[in-house]
């Protein structure tokens, strides 16, 4: 599960599909709320602002 900007949305996809051999599912973060995760403020792989869950 990785939390990345849009700029990054595309390594961590690739990350994911190497590690898991699977496609993953991208969340937008801004359309959705979890009521027991909060999820990271940051890009996994910089400074941005998450905007994406990978997972």
């Amino acid at each position: 599960m990785y939390v990345v900007c849009k700029e990054h949305l595309e390594l961590a996809i690739e990350t994911f599909v190497d590690e898991y051999e699977d496609a993953p599912d991208v969340v937008d973060l801004k359309d959705t709320e979890f009521s027991d995760w909060d999820p990271p403020v940051q890009c996994a792989h910089c400074e941005q602002a998450g905007k994406f869950l990978v997972v």
